[in-house]
Order: C-alpha cells, then sequence, then structure tokens
C-alpha cells in the first residue's frame, strides 16, 4: 500500500496546496485566470504534442478503443439523465448537467498527470485518444440538449457553427492533431524547440492541479444536491467498472491502454461541468457541489483502484 501513497500522495498534495494557499491567501478566482490560460493554451498542449508526435502512427488509430470508452462514458451519462427526466418530470436541462456530472470526469486538469505518473509515457496516447473524442462529443451534446430543452434561443445554424468552432479552435485537439500528423509524417522538431516543447510539458501536470486546487476552494459549498449519492456512486465506481468490462470484452488492449482508461473514468466530476451549468444559469451551485465532493471522495476511490491495479487484484483483461 506505500508504494499507492507515495504514488498519489504528490498528486492529490498539490490539489491540497492550491485549496489551502487559496484559502490562506482568499485571492479572487479571477486572479487565476492568466495560470488557466497557461495552462490550457501553452502547457498542455505542449505535453499532448511532445508524447504523440514520438508515438508509431499505426497506434493512433485504435478505433474500437476509442468507441469502448466512449460508449461507457454515454452510458452513465444516459442513464443519470433518465433518471432525472422521470423523476424531475421532464426538466431537460437540469438533467444534462446531471448527467455530466455523473459521466464527464476530469481528464484534462487530473488525467494526463496522473495516468502518465502511474503507467509512464506508454499512457499518453490512450489518455490523448479519449480526451479528443470524449470531449468532442461534450462539446455537441451540451449545448444540443440545452437547445431541446427551450432555455437557449440559439438558432439551429448559430448552434452547429458554435459547436463546430469549438471543437476545431479547442488547443488541446489542435495540438493532438498536429501530434498524430508529426507521427505520421516522422517530424521531429529542432532541438532547441524540443527542450522548449519538454519544459514547458514538465510544468503541466503541476500548475494544472495547484489550478483546480484553488479553484475548488473558491467556489462555495451551499447547496449539497440530493443526487448527489446517485452521482458519485455512478462517477467514482460504476463508470470505471463498465469502461473495464467494454474494454475487456470488445478488444485485446494493452495493459496500459486499458488501466489508463479505467483510471480516466474513476476521476471525480470535472470542473467544466460547474463552468457549463453557470454558462446556462442552470443547477449551478449543486454543479459545483458535485465537483468538490466527488474530487475529495476520489482521494479514496482512485487510491484504491490504483492498489487493485499495482497488486494484481483486477486482471489486465477480463476476458482473455
Amino acid at each position: 500500500m506505500s508504494d499507492v501513497i507515495g504514488l498519489v500522495l504528490p498528486f492529490f498534495g498539490l490539489i491540497f496546496m492550491g485549496f489551502l494557499v487559496a484559502r490562506i491567501t482568499r485571492q479572487p478566482l479571477e486572479a487565476l485566470g492568466w495560470m488557466n490560460t497557461f495552462i490550457v493554451y501553452v502547457a498542455l498542449p505542449a505535453l499532448f504534442f511532445q508524447l504523440l508526435a514520438k508515438t508509431p502512427f499505426e497506434r493512433l488509430t485504435e478505433w474500437s478503443f476509442i468507441l469502448g470508452s466512449v460508449l461507457s462514458t454515454y452510458a452513465i451519462f444516459s442513464l443519470m439523465f433518465a433518471w432525472s427526466v422521470l423523476t424531475s418530470r421532464g426538466e431537460i436541462a437540469q438533467s444534462t448537467i446531471k448527467a455530466l456530472a455523473a459521466s464527464y470526469g476530469n481528464i484534462g486538469y487530473m488525467g494526463p498527470g496522473l495516468a502518465l505518473l502511474a503507467f509512464g509515457k506508454d499512457a499518453a496516447v490512450p489518455v490523448a485518444l479519449i480526451f479528443c473524442f470524449e470531449n468532442i462529443i461534450h462539446f455537441a451534446v451540451a449545448p444540443m440538449m440545452m437547445a431541446l430543452s427551450g432555455d437557449d434561443k440559439t438558432s439551429p445554424s448559430q448552434l452547429v457553427l458554435g459547436v463546430l468552432r469549438k471543437i476545431v479552435l479547442h488547443p488541446f485537439i489542435i495540438a493532438t492533431a498536429l501530434g498524430v500528423a508529426a507521427a505520421y509524417v516522422g517530424f521531429r522538431p529542432p532541438e532547441p524547440v524540443e527542450r522548449f516543447l519538454d519544459y514547458l510539458s514538465g510544468a503541466a501536470a503541476p500548475c494544472a492541479l495547484f489550478a483546480m486546487g484553488v479553484t475548488l476552494a473558491l467556489r462555495p459549498l451551499n447547496r449539497i444536491p440530493h443526487e448527489l449519492a446517485l452521482i458519485a456512486a455512478l462517477k467514482l465506481i460504476l463508470h470505471p467498472l463498465l469502461c473495464y468490462v467494454v474494454l475487456s470484452w470488445i478488444g485485446n488492449f494493452s495493459e496500459t491502454w486499458i488501466f489508463s482508461a479505467v483510471l480516466l473514468a474513476a476521476l471525480p466530476t470535472a470542473t467544466n461541468v460547474f463552468v457549463i451549468a453557470q454558462q446556462y444559469g442552470v443547477w449551478v451551485q449543486r454543479a459545483s457541489a458535485s465537483v468538490l465532493i466527488t474530487t475529495c471522495l476520489s482521494v479514496v476511490t482512485v487510491t484504491g483502484l490504483l492498489y487493485m491495479i499495482r497488486h494484481g487484484v483486477l486482471p489486465a483483461d477480463l476476458f482473455p
């Protein structure tokens, strides 16, 4: 167990450090803006590009792996959405945010750092593939469901253009596309450029985790949703379990790929769920509470998952 604690302690320690510093200094949340800009537009894109550009191109086209991971995520989304619609008598907007809270994990800020720490550089490809394809669908699903609810008055053409703009211009997706293209043609940047990218990549995980802790500290915990137990169970337990079963069933993937996907599925609710809730003015405080509480609970659940992986409790493939 000490090896797993040694693995996750620096990781969750950075989140706690950000939380603690934010509580002590009491800087406004807006003060975090430039760090978030650095993380989203510079550090994480550099990390994705570097890791993908060095990967053999044939490993970047595992469509069955992509399908399995996305399918498990949206099975959880559909389950939570259906339950919420039934219990709220057809409330689509709130049900969409609840479903995102139960299925949309923090795969951007937490995923790369923890997966690379746990499984090494071989985890970079599955992490990047899951991030890109799940986010492409998230970017489409949220505005589409809000339009169906009637709360968003955007015209269909504006809706489509807005979705395409978010997908095409997202820095992570641009960096991933460039990394895949570089792998395809065998391009390697000049040594000074590569050292610069390595320098930026090294800052990605620490800055992202620290910023996440600050964000959690500065969002008030005012209204805890009564659905929180269900959201936490779906996000932290059922989602990784379903991902594990689906990927074991549909293909013979390497141990690193399987467990990287399961680890990403086990991550807590993404802070982007709060951002989406705030954007549409729906379920805002409860979304914030979902992010904070699932993150706290994930200290136990993610540590337990890594313990089972590292000590052979979970086989690499359920259906060898």
